[in-house]
């Protein structure tokens, strides 16, 4: 079995406004919500692996890397200063919650091109674009983070530009299918089955 040797972080705090309510609790693979379905698939693969968001809201015991009180926002960036503030690693795995379809495979791709020249992010991309929530991090981008969070600007696509930032070229979309709206979520349980 593949195992890979630095945390995943899943980030399971956005707003969820085109979903009309946090898709991260919505019921998902047999699971009760989205966030336990990528907790438990990814689990057996990672040393360790833990839930990124505001509060805790989940019904189910995993570990929590919980924003800063202090900040007004739930931000992939603001996220990211807190996983590196709590975890005292080099590289992170971070997924979104809402991306249940990227496979073992695509992690894999990601995760091994940390053995190469050094980079502040690894992150994926498709032929629809780049994918800041599913790479891997490296504790080299932390300066450029607290920056942005500092100057309010949470864009991590701008952050992975200003970044020494290696993209990872995928040929297909579907495996990073994002559930934002309700006609997507219908979508990705007719993909389950």
């Amino acid at each position: 079995m593949i195992f890979f040797p630095l945390p995943c972080i899943i980030f399971a705090g956005g707003r969820s406004s085109r979903m009309g309510k946090d898709k991260s609790l919505l019921p998902f693979g047999g699971f009760p919500t989205l966030a336990e379905f990528q907790y438990r698939r990814l689990k057996p693969y990672f040393q360790s692996i833990y839930l990124s968001a505001k509060n805790n809201k989940f019904s189910f015991e995993a570990p929590l890397i919980l924003d800063d009180p202090k900040q007004k926002t739930h931000a992939p960036t603001i996220g990211l200063v807190q996983v590196f503030e709590e975890l005292k690693t080099d590289n992170v795995f971070i997924i979104s919650v809402d991306t249940p379809f990227v496979g073992i495979e695509h992690i894999s791709r990601l995760v091994e091109a940390c053995k190469g020249p050094d980079y502040d992010a690894i992150v994926a991309h498709s032929p629809k674009g780049c994918h800041p929530l599913c790479g891997v991090y490296c504790r080299s981008i932390l300066p450029t983070l607290h920056k942005a969070v500092h100057e309010g600007n949470h864009r991590l696509s701008g952050i992975l530009e200003k970044s020494k930032t290696l993209a990872i070229q995928f040929p297909d979309d579907e495996p990073f299918f994002n559930i934002n709206r309700p006609d997507d979520y219908t979508s990705a349980l007719k993909n389950l089955a």
